[in-house]
């Protein structure tokens, strides 16, 4: 059925929405974005701009203009590249957001159809309905039983009845359908809104800083406040030494500039904007940054099965007459079984968004050679209530007569239902029999009352058990895959549902789900104490006739077991639980709006199999972040070193590096950590590998160690070429270029050696992952031009080098990396012994 027929809305034409758009313009809030200035803003607070645009100002008062202009130029590139890191973040961000904005429903030509909220003009008959929240102002012309939350305007929580009646007959943009279906005239759009007018937007990703953005903030604070302390140090010891302030700057700025970790943050961003963009590509929509930072850490999944783990394609398999006490198919079906089908058909929705209410209005269409529910219109109704939950509807035609339907979980109809012992067990019977099959069951009753003065709760009438209308919905193809997927990554699922025990199981053995005979109903749960669920929530794995108290009661108690909970939802009442859960997850298709809005995940196919990819996608960010880090980390520690000890020593050289080298290798390390690594395919054993703990921090000495090492031994690397240059009597300037060399040799062996601290390098040379070759062929291709055009050679005070003292270095450099291949080799051993 739809809108239209019942109510004889044909909506705006194509033509009219155009007039409408042109006159009122689009329904949103223009707000003006100053991308540029704050990018430019942001930059001239990074220490490394300050410290560039510092030394660059030493070189022109010393008269060294050469170097200040290279000064100047490296600092239009690190904006350069900052912009374009800023830009790629940005633009990803906002491809998600475009993703997130809410559709609605609005009647035109004489159709429903679904467009973007933005769409919605003045004059649009829209349908707002349970879960969605308000998409514009307007004025209700039809509505069933309809509440708004409108805490928004009011600060006030408590839901507020409306109707078409003047009083009652106002919605609002952004307040919150708690119940029924209404449809409604657009009154106001956009700016004009009442919500517009007061400047709150709705349209907005959140993004606030996560645990490792804090570490990652702390560690850089740390640094920059360590090269400060250098910073003078040196000064004073060079100045001390040579009395020329110019120069004992230079030096001093020199080592602060290669303190200074400044690619980390960049890296960080990048990673997590990225990799939130890979996400949205894959169909998972990421709404909140922190969300890519946890999907590797997680360790429970819990799944609804209605639609995540069955197709949602519910039809009308079975129908159990209470009269007759048989079970047959709808086709089958004698007029007894066809009464059935109509009270239930009453019973749901005259205008069906539920599954179960379209197969029931489907089936009502079949079974009857003619139509009523045009002669009928609803007079009352009771929502979806009570411990087990049952709906009833009131109908009434013109002539008065009345039809009181209800329908529910059979436990809810048996008990407002006058039974004598035989008809339960003959309804119990039933049930077990449908539900071992893996049907969804229903219980159908009808009623009687006078007057309308009706009662305040649905349970006070009095009804008659017709009987079951069971429902068939059957398991995706590829679920069975998608739970191995999971136990594989040692992630424990467990189902939690408002079925019944018998049916869930059943569909349960049917997916080869683990622990399908572990099963806990509602009622079970009510009666545990804090401590008994948390024992229990950890062994059982299918919680049944679930209400959404119980559902928050499930995660608070995995919590409690410290774990990471990933949890689906799609209804209004699992709005708590997917907000009170590590990571949220809503389904796209099937999901409320307020579903949609508290998750931090969206599954825009409603496909749990996207899960997989999502957590096999938030390891490999956090893997490849982790290499990044580390990367950045150990190549830092052989600049600084080399800089520093030199200078303290007092050695023959003591300014072996300048500021124009420092930001040169800073140059190439950027790129390195934030392009190559970002790029880099998911390891082949991620996905066997446990998940890891949320506790877990780059910055700890177990995770330092590893960058450390590797750091000192390319450090004694450098130095021993520093040392041996010096003993073979070699000028400063082959000296220096032989460290240099040293370094990128280095640097271009830990990029590839560091790809993974478990396979070999040749292993990892057969990754797919062009931008390695670009980077490292764009690296080595700038070190030669250096080397080999006189003009470079001279600008960085170089000198030609012999073929021993080139190979020297490149082995020197390379051999302080490739060791720990031999470390990566003793762990794949370690491996197979286990």
């Amino acid at each position: 059925m739809s809108a239209t027929s019942d109510h004889g809305i044909k909506g705006l034409t194509s033509s009219q929405v155009s007039e409408a758009r042109a006159l009122h313009g689009r329904n949103e809030v223009i707000r003006e974005a100053h991308y540029f200035l704050t990018t430019v803003k942001g930059l001239f607070k990074d220490p490394m701009l300050l410290l560039l645009l510092v030394a660059s100002s030493l070189y022109f008062i010393s008269g060294e203009v050469g170097n200040g202009v290279f000064m100047i130029s490296a600092i239009f590139l690190v904006i350069g590249i900052s912009w374009y890191q800023e830009s790629r973040s940005r633009n990803a961000l906002a491809a998600l957001k475009s993703l997130t904005q809410p559709t609605s429903k609005v009647i035109r030509d004489g159709a429903t159809v679904e467009i973007r909220r933005e769409e919605i003009v003045v004059g649009d008959f829209m349908i707002v309905e349970e879960g969605s929240s308000v998409p514009a102002d307007g004025v209700i012309v039809h509505s069933n039983d309809f509440s708004v939350n409108e805490s928004i305007l009011t600060g006030e929580s408590m839901p507020v009845s409306k109707n078409k009646e003047e009083n009652h007959n106002e919605v609002f943009q952004g307040t919150t359908v708690t119940g029924g279906l209404a449809i409604c005239e657009v009154k106001a759009i956009g700016a004009a809104t009442s919500l517009g007018k007061i400047g709150k937007s709705l349209e907005s990703i959140d993004e606030e800083d996560t645990p490792l953005q804090k570490q990652i903030g702390n560690f850089v604070k740390k640094m920059a406040y360590v090269g400060a302390a250098v910073f003078f140090i040196v000064w004073g010891i060079y100045y001390f030494r040579s009395h020329q302030v110019l120069s004992s700057l230079l030096k001093a700025l020199t080592l602060a500039m290669s303190i200074l970790p400044e690619e980390i943050p960049v890296a960080f961003t990048t990673f997590m904007a990225l990799g939130a963009w890979r996400l949205m590509k894959l169909g998972i929509i990421v709404k909140h940054t922190k969300t890519v930072e946890t999907l590797g850490s997680a360790t429970v999944i819990c799944t609804d099965k209605t639609g995540t783990i069955t197709e949602n394609r519910m039809s009308l398999a079975r129908l159990f007459e209470l009269a007759t006490n048989k079970i047959i198919t709808p086709e089958k079906a004698t007029s007894e079984e066809k009464e059935l089908i109509t009270v239930a058909m009453w019973a749901s929705e005259p205008i069906p968004f539920d599954p179960m209410e379209i197969a029931l209005h489907e089936a009502y269409g079949k079974s009857t050679a003619t139509d009523s529910r045009p002669e009928y219109h609803m007079v009352h109704e009771y929502p979806l209530g009570g411990r087990p939950p049952m709906m009833t509807h009131v109908f009434e035609n013109a002539a008065g007569h009345r039809i009181i339907a209800a329908k529910g979980a059979p436990e809810a109809m048996m008990q407002v239902a006058h039974l004598n012992e035989e008809e339960k067990r003959n309804i119990l019977s039933a049930i077990q029999t449908l539900a071992e099959e893996g049907f969804r069951v229903l219980g159908v009753g009808i009623s009687t009352f006078a007057g309308n003065d009706f009662p305040v709760n649905q349970q006070q009438l009095t009804f008659r058990f017709m009987g079951l209308v069971a429902f068939y919905d059957p398991p995706k193809k590829n679920i069975a895959r998608v739970f191995d997927s999971f136990y594989k990554a040692g992630i424990a699922v467990k189902i939690i549902t408002g079925d019944n025990a018998a049916t869930t199981s059943t569909i349960a053995r049917q997916i080869g789900f683990k622990g399908a005979e572990k099963t806990m109903n509602g009622e079970e749960l009510l009666k545990l104490s804090e401590e008994e669920l948390n024992v229990n929530v950890m062994k059982v794995t299918i919680f049944t006739r679930m209400f959404p108290d119980a559902k928050l009661r499930i995660l608070n108690a995995l919590k409690a077991n410290h774990q990471i909970v990933a949890m689906t939802g799609d209804g209004v009442n699992d709005g708590p639980a997917l907000k009170a859960a590590h990571i949220g997850i809503a389904m796209g298709k099937k999901g409320s709006e307020i579903a949609k809005e508290v998750s931090s995940l969206i599954l825009s196919d409603d496909d749990l199999a996207k899960m997989v990819d999502a957590v096999a996608m938030g390891r490999r960010i956090y893997s490849n972040l982790k290499k990044a880090i580390q990367y950045i980390i150990s190549i830092h520690i052989p600049i600084i070193l080399t800089v520093f000890i030199p200078l303290v020593l007092g050695w023959i050289y003591p300014g072996i590096f300048t500021p124009v080298h420092v930001i040169f290798l800073e140059l190439i390390m950027g790129p390195t950590c934030s392009i190559i690594y970002e790029n880099e395919p998911m390891e082949k054993n991620t996905m066997q590998q446990q998940p890891r703990p949320v506790t877990d921090t780059f910055f700890s000495m177990k995770e330092l160690g590893t960058s450390i090492i590797q750091g000192l031994v390319i450090t004694a690397g450098t130095l021993f070429i520093y040392q041996y240059s010096v003993r073979q009597g070699y000028s400063e300037e082959v000296t220096r270029t032989m460290i240099f060399l040293t370094l990128i040799a280095a640097n271009v062996s830990l990029t590839l050696v560091n790809r993974s601290f478990y396979y070999s390098i040749l292993t990892t040379l057969g990754y797919k992952n062009n931008l390695v070759l670009f980077i490292t062929g764009t690296t080595i291709g700038l070190t030669t031009l250096l080397l080999l055009i006189p003009a470079f050679t001279r600008f960085f005070k170089f000198d030609v080098m012999d073929a021993f003292q080139l190979m020297l270095s490149i082995g020197i450099g390379c051999a302080s990396v490739i060791w720990f291949e031999l470390v990566k080799a003793g762990k794949r051993r370690a491996t197979l012994h286990v």
